[in-house]
């Protein structure tokens, strides 16, 4: 039976703000939305039957974001769209569509109920220029097209008012050509890069804090370590009793000391805490710019630990695996090499020749993490074999960490804000 996985990516405006996501699928050998091998008719219906169960079942997972999924006929005609709200939903379409006389009458229906529409690799033919109407979306390919064909589609769009996405966007080189083209939107990895290097620049971190990120991330925590680091710091006292005098933390009699903070807050929600101190400001603020980035800190964290769980070849804690999801993006957090930042940090050897040289097992359990995150669907299904994981439980594991990265989240704005 072939391995089925469905994953999310994020599409983003041309300031790196996230405007939503696309879901790709992979099973039956192909990539859901691409040209199938064989017998497309029969791949199609197997590819409907997966996208209708999952999402069924995962319908409140994939809510309060604009989701972009790409529609084949069967899918159209099972009315799988009418499965999210009209604001979470961009029907994508391809020419398997467009060619087919059925289809479009669904296209053109959902249209009339509020849907918006995109098309795949769109082109200036007459069976795409007859439904100009009904397309909100164009997506164009720029890792196969020349810039001359498009820079006159986008040119062509732009007057139209349609927003073009610009996927596959892989290289500086072509974020660079599609910034300058005028696109609305991009996607690929060179579009997570650069909200990578801004990040980057965006904090310059004291040694006090770098010393209590030694400290609460050992096996066994140190509470009077982690309640000396702290109160040597006026800043780190005053941020830490805001946050435990929160809502979410506060107990009948308002906290007044570090040792009683602590101790109501916890290790886990206090490593949580002080990650998001990365991206804080001096008045304690995130800037909205990195939240996208920081939830990516906390899926990871929470899908590498739950990884864990299913495989007897890694000998990592579970603390472990949450801070090696979590430190994978702490080089674009920090100014400093990633090398020279771990160095700082009481984790294990292992767990740093992971994050630096994806060696070792845990440096596999890494790898299949960020081969799913890059919809890279062969080296996930090695890596699976070599962990002894089951392929079929990735998807439904993805989507549970993904919720729970979204939970944590709500609990760091709550921090953030200080609500009382």
């Amino acid at each position: 039976m072939a391995n089925k996985y469905i994953v999310r990516r994020p599409i983003k405006d041309t300031v790196s703000r996230v405007i939503g996501y696309e879901i790709l699928y992979y099973g039956e050998n192909t990539l859901y939305g691409e040209e199938s091998p064989g017998n497309a008719k029969t791949n199609e219906f197997a590819v409907a039957d997966t996208i209708y169960s999952f999402l069924t079942q995962n319908t409140e997972r994939v809510k309060g974001s604009l989701n972009f999924m790409t529609f084949t006929t069967t899918l159209l005609m099972k009315k799988v769209p009418r499965l999210f709200a009209k604001e979470d939903l961009v029907i994508q379409i391809d020419d398997s569509v467009i060619i087919h006389p059925l289809a479009m009458h669904f296209v053109q229906m959902y249209k009339k109920e509020g849907y918006r529409i995109a098309v795949n690799d769109f082109q200036f033919a007459p069976r795409y220029v007859s439904l100009i109407d009904e397309i909100d979306y164009i997506k164009l390919n720029f890792a196969t097209m020349d810039e001359s064909a498009l820079h006159n589609l986008i040119e062509i769009a732009n007057g139209m008012g349609k927003h073009c996405v610009a996927y596959n966007v892989d290289t500086e080189e072509l974020y660079q050509l599609a910034i300058r083209l005028g696109v609305t939107e991009l996607e690929g990895d060179a579009v997570a890069e650069k909200l990578a290097s801004k990040a980057h620049d965006s904090s310059y971190l004291q040694s006090s804090f770098f010393q209590l990120l030694s400290a609460v991330s050992k096996e066994e925590p140190d509470i009077a370590e982690i309640e000396q680091i702290i109160s040597t710091d006026a800043s780190l006292t005053y941020a830490l009793l805001r946050v435990a005098n929160t809502v979410q933390f506060a107990t009948r009699n308002r906290t007044t000391n570090v040792h009683q903070a602590i101790m109501n807050i916890g290790i886990t929600q206090l490593q949580q805490w002080i990650y998001l101190l990365c991206a804080s400001n001096d008045q304690g603020e995130v800037d909205p710019f990195f939240e996208e980035f920081l939830k990516l800190s906390f899926m990871r964290a929470n899908f590498c630990a739950s990884l864990l769980g299913y495989t007897k070849v890694v000998p990592i804690s579970r603390n472990d695996a949450y801070l090696m999801g979590m430190f994978s993006t702490l080089d674009y957090l920090v100014d400093a090499p990633l090398e020279e930042t771990l160095a700082q940090v009481a984790i294990s050897d292992e767990i740093k020749d992971a994050l630096l040289h994806w060696s070792g097992p845990a440096g596999a359990l890494y790898a299949l993490m960020i081969s799913y995150e890059d919809a890279d669907w062969d080296k996930v299904s090695k890596l699976c074999e070599l962990l002894g994981i089951a392929p079929n439980m990735l998807t439904t594991l993805y989507f549970e960490c993904m919720e729970q990265a979204d939970e944590v989240w709500e609990n760091v704005n709550r921090m953030a804000g200080g609500e009382e």
